[in-house]
């Protein structure tokens, strides 16, 4: 086993991508100026309070839907298309109110980074 030669394997578009040569090099990014990075901090700081608001009507949401259900054992009894409501309630009620505070929390991320841009927009 002395003779055997190791053989490197690649994928066919690999091979391809490697003989065009068509390779980036790496490039270091600049350091960004304090005032950049004062903004920067700052629009963490606005998203991560969205985020938190975010996740705190996560909770209100799948626990208050939990809690109507265990309040209101009626809607055990009641049933729709052989379910019970209870059941359509905790599967299909919920969802798209998640979904809504879903783009509302990236809609507020994203204003407050465009927040955070505008006062470097003069900048280089």
């Amino acid at each position: 086993m002395s003779g055997a030669r190791r053989v490197k394997v690649t994928s066919p578009q690999t091979r391809i991508a490697l003989a065009r040569g068509h390779r980036r090099h790496p490039q270091l990014l600049p350091l960004p100026a304090p005032a950049d990075a004062e903004a920067a901090r700052a629009v963490f700081a606005a998203q991560r309070r969205t985020a938190l608001r975010t996740v705190a009507l996560l909770g209100v949401v799948l626990f208050g839907s939990s809690g109507a259900v265990a309040a209101l054992p009626a809607l055990d009894r009641v049933s729709v298309w052989g379910l019970p409501l209870s059941w359509l309630v905790l599967a299909f009620a919920t969802y798209p109110v998640l979904l809504l505070l879903a783009l509302c929390h990236v809609r507020r991320a994203e204003r407050a980074e465009d927040r955070g841009g505008a006062g470097r927009a003069g900048g280089p």
